[in-house]
């Protein structure tokens, strides 16, 4: 297996492991509760497996029976704590075939709330990322999937012209990352957003911008075509 697939396996669960094994394993589950009130309170590096399997009531034995060490951990206990609403929205019947619904209603809701406890891990294993190259190997392939859901959107919505067929559907899947992890660091360091009305209105029209029917010819200054 290459890195890039083992990452993609770890990222949706211990590597080799059956899904419905994992959702039937209690003490997993209760290490994962365990190991997101660690990483909450005391952060990534200066948390300790031992005190993570002490909460739970078990040895370090039950966690590496069932993870490859730490960075695992942390990934797990993100997804355990996602309330990922694009996959409430995929699962809505209104919004099938409608990406551009989905994208207006996830940015609207980016100004509203306070940071979640899915958010502090998110931020959690950001920074970790930068010093833990497990860390990021494993944020890179979970982000990797989520992105590829959302550009299979993006490309179906191309194909019926719903979002220009001329745009690169990465780039709009990493805009739309862009946006909404930055806005993950703006309660971070409790920045103000702005209002939801305001907000709504420029998420609108940029959602419009995408569909080649509401869109009008403009011209793009690259910064390859700039003058020295």
């Amino acid at each position: 297996m290459t890195d890039a697939a083992s990452a993609r396996s770890e990222a949706t669960g211990s590597a080799g492991v059956d899904d419905g094994a994992i959702d039937d394993d209690p003490i997993r589950q209760k290490l994962i509760t365990s190991a997101a009130e660690v990483f909450a309170e005391k952060g990534y590096d200066r948390a300790g497996v031992a005190e993570i399997a002490r909460r739970a009531g078990y040895t370090t034995g039950a966690i590496y029976g069932r993870f490859t060490g730490k960075a695992e951990l942390l990934l797990a206990a993100i997804e355990l704590h996602s309330n990922n609403e694009l996959d409430v929205l995929f699962n809505e019947h209104r919004f099938e075939g409608k990406v551009t619904d989905i994208l207006t209603t996830v940015g609207s809701h980016l100004v509203t709330g306070d940071i979640d406890a899915n958010g502090a891990l998110l931020l959690e294993a950001f920074v970790a990322s930068r010093r833990d190259p497990d860390v990021r190997r494993m944020m890179q392939a979970a982000l990797d999937l989520r992105g590829d859901r959302l550009a299979d959107l993006v490309a179906e919505a191309q194909t019926t012209g719903a979002i220009d067929p001329a745009l690169d559907a990465e780039a709009v899947v990493r805009f739309c990352h862009a946006v909404g992890f930055g806005f993950l660091l703006f309660r971070a360091v409790e920045l103000d957003l702005p209002e939801p009305g305001p907000w709504e209105d420029l998420i609108a029209r940029l959602v419009d911008a995408l569909d080649t029917s509401r869109t009008r010819p403009t011209t793009t200054i690259r910064s390859t075509d700039r003058p020295d």
